[in-house]
Formats: structure tokens, sequence, C-alpha cells
């Protein structure tokens, strides 16, 4: 190990939080962790300006950290990306996923207020990393599950005539009907397919104004279905 010839009479220095050495040096414990930690908050107290961040790039290429991070059967790259997940996960710092022309980049901000400001506006659209923008998860769409699903899962038992009444009620009402119509009958404790039935031939013969049920769910009849013309075909 080659000896530090010690720090000269006139030099720069580098911020760091004192509640850094307090709350966060006694629990980080892997050596890569800490060398990250404090090459990220040097390399942003060296920026000008505002928002003040440096990126995974710059951080491959920082001479000083990355022959430091050296594991044996891993690559100084593993090792950063580890050492930044933990940065992250212990909330010293603040990580955003962009995307721009060059491919997929990552962003840190220490994890004090201006770093979550800056964050909050980036998400927001407030504020734009010229040549990148944030990475928004594609909404996943998940299709309703089918009608006897549905039966089976609140009602019960699917046999053949409840499957057959359900095939004629899917033709003769809109499906998000149908799904309504199983809660409401699951709401008010009448769990059998005639009792579905009979809201559907209500909403269809009374009408839904706006979409949604007719009443007030606070103060519904639970026997409303079953006090028509056809109440004596509904069993409680």
């Amino acid at each position: 190990m080659k000896q530090f010839d010690g720090f000269p009479a006139r030099m720069e220095f580098t911020a760091v939080p004192n509640l850094f050495f307090s709350a966060l040096l006694p629990h980080i414990d892997d050596l890569a962790e800490l060398k990250t930690t404090l090459a990220v908050m040097a390399a942003i107290y060296r920026k000008k300006g505002s928002p003040r961040y440096v990126s995974r790039s710059e951080l491959k290429g920082d001479a000083a950290l990355m022959p430091g991070l050296k594991v044996a059967g891993k690559k100084p790259e593993e090792i950063l990306e580890t050492s930044l997940k933990a940065a992250v996960g212990r909330g010293t710092l603040l990580c955003l996923e962009l995307a721009g022309e060059g491919g997929a980049e990552a962003i840190y901000f220490v994890n004090d207020a201006p770093g979550r400001q800056a964050v909050a506006k980036i998400e927001s659209g407030e504020l734009e990393i010229s040549g990148l923008e944030p990475v928004h998860p594609a909404a996943t769409s998940e299709a309703p599950p089918d009608v006897f699903t549905l039966y089976e899962e609140n009602i019960g038992l699917l046999t053949p005539l409840v499957a057959d009444e359900l095939k004629l009620a899917e033709k003769a009402y809109p499906a998000a009907w149908l799904r309504d119509a199983i809660k409401e009958a699951v709401l008010h404790n009448k769990r059998n397919i005639k009792y579905i039935v009979k809201i559907l031939e209500n909403w269809s013969a009374e009408g839904r104004s706006d979409g949604t049920h007719q009443r007030d769910s606070q103060k519904a009849d639970p026997d409303k279905y079953i006090k028509g013309k056809y109440g004596h075909m509904v069993r409680r």
C-alpha cells in the first residue's frame, strides 16, 4: 500500500452532512456502498446550477471510484450497481430512471430537501432534464374476470342451469351490468342467480341514468328485487 503524503495547505473541500456520520455511517457495513455514497456526494457537490445530480454513466467513468470497487469474481460495474441500489434502499440517495436517445439512464440525488424537490418536479413534468425524460411503467390493464369465474368466486357453485342463465344474461345485458349485478347480490347477501336476474331486469326496466346503481347505497332496500311482480321466483 502506497503511503499517503498528507493533505496540502490549500485544497478544496466537499460538504458532507453531519447527519451522515451519526445516522448513516454506523449502519453502513459494506465498503463499496460507503465508497459509492461518498463519490456521489462529491460529484454532486462539484456540480454547478440546479438541479444537481450525477448520472450512472458519470459514475462509471469516475477514475477515482471505479478502481476501488473490486471484489473477486465481480466486475466494478456490477459492484457499482449493487452499491447504488443499497444506498437508494437505505434512503441516502434518490434515483430516477430516465430514457433518452442513447437508451436508459439513471440519475442520482442526495436525499435532502433540494434533491427531493428536484425529483418531484421531474416526475411531475415541471422540470425537464435535457435529452432525458422519466420512464413511466406501462400501465397494465388486466381483463376483468369472466362472468362464470366471478359467479363462482362470489356467489357459489356453477351448475349447468346457472351457466345457462348466465349465458342468456350475457346476451341480453352489457357485461358491466352483469358484473355489477353480481356485486349487488353479494352486497345484500342474496347469493343466487334469480336475484341477479331480477336486478338486471329492474335496471333494464328503470334504466341506469348515470351508469351506476339507481340507489343510495346507504339506504338501499335489500328486498326491493323480490317485492315485484316476479318476486315469488326469487329464492332468499
